[in-house]
């Protein structure tokens, strides 16, 4: 048997080891994929994503749609970050995304459903709360409001969110999700094929094909979805990728606070809908947001969360706020030293 001192330092080294390893380490360039492209002139000011680096980070180059490099600022607010920068690679598809973090290419990704189906077990994550409103967004000519209730009605939310979206978020018929608002399960969320049907019957152009544009072509297979539910009404919906002309689209907005009146009225601002009125009561803001979505002209679909792949070798964390914000002033990359 060891003698006592041998074994407490056996720990000793043990315990050592395990602080060496963990501990934050200044260096090195955090790698980051993004999807959207952001096709600017300068850095955006803000909002969540690259805008939220600057006070812990500084731009040293951005490439408008392209790339953006950071460099950190050892003047920060919180003392110098442990990272000596962050290299953010734009308009990558989600695929590609999942390719270069499983090849070490990056350490923060996108995932979208299809990614997290496909990804191996054990992958660490950064989820948000659910901060992406996807809804339709009717044109102001579509003015019919027995079709715009017939779309409605018929679309299918639980089967989309069940084998599209892969369970990933929530189903919705409200403009805020259930955590900022606490009344989103007010509103229905169910189909109806029978009164969808009936909508179309009393509806007076019924019969005049309507084109439904998708902003996002990862978005597609559900626009799919959502024509197939509207001939089940009696509708006929034809998809246009981008296409400025078009009867409705499927959109995606952003949820920027998490107070809830400054949260509807940026979303009414995203959509194009009237400012609503002051909110001083959990029941002034029910009531705006129903006036909100009376006559159908924008339908909620779903609230989704931002989810992140992240590489073994970056530690702290999460990075990311429950509004989706980046916060990489307090992570650092194993390996890398003063």
């Amino acid at each position: 048997m060891k003698p006592m001192w041998l074994r407490w330092l056996a720990v000793l080294s043990l315990s050592i080891a395990l602080w060496g390893a963990t501990r934050p380490h200044y260096g090195g360039n955090l790698r980051v994929e993004v999807r959207q492209p952001m096709e600017t002139a300068d850095p955006p000011q803000a909002g969540p994503g690259i805008a939220d680096l600057s006070g812990a980070f500084a731009i040293s180059r951005w490439e408008g749609g392209r790339e953006a490099v950071y460099t950190a600022n050892d003047s920060a607010p919180g003392g110098r970050p442990y990272l000596d920068g962050v290299e953010i690679r734009m308009g990558r598809s989600l695929r590609d995304q999942a390719i270069d973090l499983e090849l070490g290419k990056a350490d923060v990704v996108e995932l979208g459903p299809e990614e997290l189906r496909r990804g191996p077990s054990g992958r660490k994550i950064w989820t948000s709360s659910p901060v992406r409103l996807l809804a339709l967004l009717f044109a102001p000519r579509v003015t019919d409001a027995k079709v715009r209730e017939a779309i409605a009605l018929s679309v299918d939310r639980a089967a989309i969110h069940n084998v599209l979206l892969q369970r990933q978020g929530e189903i919705s018929a409200a403009l805020l999700p259930q955590w900022i608002s606490g009344h989103a399960f007010l509103f229905s969320t169910a189909a109806d094929a029978a009164k969808a049907r009936n909508a179309t019957a009393a509806a007076a152009g019924a019969s005049r094909p309507l084109v439904l544009s998708v902003d996002d072509t990862i978005w597609r297979p559900m626009a799919e979805r959502i024509a197939l539910n509207a001939r089940d009404a009696g509708l006929t919906v034809t998809i246009a990728a981008g296409n400025a002309n078009a009867d409705m689209r499927l959109v995606e907005v952003r949820i920027r606070s998490a107070e809830p009146f400054r949260a509807l009225s940026g979303v009414a601002a995203a959509l194009g809908l009237a400012e609503p009125p002051r909110a001083g009561t959990p029941e002034d803001l029910l009531a705006a947001e129903r006036a909100l979505l009376e006559g159908f002209r924008v339908v909620p679909l779903f609230h989704l969360p931002d989810v992140y792949g992240v590489s073994p070798r970056l530690k702290g964390g999460p990075g990311i706020t429950r509004l989706g914000e980046w916060r990489f002033e307090d992570l650092w990359l194993e390996g890398n030293r003063p």
